[in-house]
């Protein structure tokens, strides 16, 4: 069982749940920030459905998108290592942990009631978004936008889910920033197949403009990423200094990650993808919170 556990972990690539859960936790506490100038106390219960809510939406989108592609994935040679092209987990291994992690999620949002009803109102709704991109490719050069737009929902929500509040620019510009950031990372990673795509009739930005153009899109997304967080300075005035400069390293590992990529050259997509986007939003979130606590 523990083994089995572990291979769907492993499926899901758990680790990489960092990739928006740090932009939810920023938001979450940028509006305690909020509810704390207002002199509306801390629910430590939020904090608890914040990172349950998101571990089991990810959970769920990752275990879906591994079924809905396993036969596409068994003929990709990049991908047809993965469980469930090699039999290591078993179709109905991987339907009961999408359905246990669906449910988790909706079940999660029970946290912040009775004073808040809008993450339980709106978590099916939310879900099916999630669960829909992993079969945008088919049909859409934009899925990359659509899985931005997926990531975009996790601060987001996290701002309704304690402030109750569903329009605010605060969120809202933080949450563009998320998807043209992730839209643009996904450009990148889909390099990688852009032959394979363009062969199995798949819709992606690589298959459709090219290396050399789908790169360029990508760096369009993330100087739109960066001119949004900038501009999240300005809209929430609990920022100073330290956010100020944050942005600033995120600018500048941007500028490394396509150093990393080239046209002619993409030996370096996993580290530009893996390493430098954690360090992207980790750091947002250390040098966000540690400015708005301090």
């Amino acid at each position: 069982m523990f083994d089995r556990i572990r291979r769907l972990l492993e499926m899901i690539r758990f680790s990489h749940t960092l990739f928006a859960l740090p932009f939810a936790l920023l938001a979450a506490v940028m509006a305690w920030k909020t509810n704390a100038n207002e002199g509306i106390a801390f629910r430590p219960l939020d904090l608890v459905g914040i990172l349950v809510c998101m571990v089991f939406a990810r959970s769920a989108a990752m275990a879906f998108n591994r079924l809905v592609d396993r036969r596409i994935d068994a003929l990709n040679p990049r991908t047809a290592s993965r469980h469930l092209p090699t039999g290591a987990l078993s179709v109905g291994n991987v339907v009961c942990f999408t359905i246990v992690s669906s449910l988790g999620f909706v079940g999660g949002t029970l946290l912040f009631l009775p004073h808040n009803p809008i993450p339980l109102v709106t978590s099916v709704p939310v879900l099916l978004f999630l669960l829909g991109y992993s079969l945008s490719k088919r049909f859409t050069a934009m899925a990359h936008f659509w899985l931005g737009a997926a990531l975009m929902l996790a601060p987001w929500a996290a701002w309704v889910a304690v402030r109750g509040e569903i329009l605010a620019w605060p969120p809202l510009l933080l949450g563009a920033a998320v998807m043209f950031w992730v839209a643009g990372f996904d450009m990148i990673y889909a390099c990688q197949d852009e032959e394979f795509d363009r062969d199995m009739r798949l819709q992606s930005i690589p298959a459709r403009f090219g290396i050399v153009g789908a790169l360029r899109m990508a760096a369009s997304c993330h100087l739109v990423m960066v001119g949004l967080l900038l501009g999240l300075g300005f809209v929430y005035n609990d920022f100073g200094w330290l956010y100020r400069g944050g942005v600033s390293l995120i600018a500048v590992l941007l500028i490394y990650e396509h150093w990393l990529v080239r046209p002619d050259d993409l030996s370096q997509v996993n580290r530009a993808f893996f390493h430098v986007n954690a360090v992207v939003s980790i750091g947002l979130l250390v040098l966000g919170s540690l400015d708005l606590l301090l």
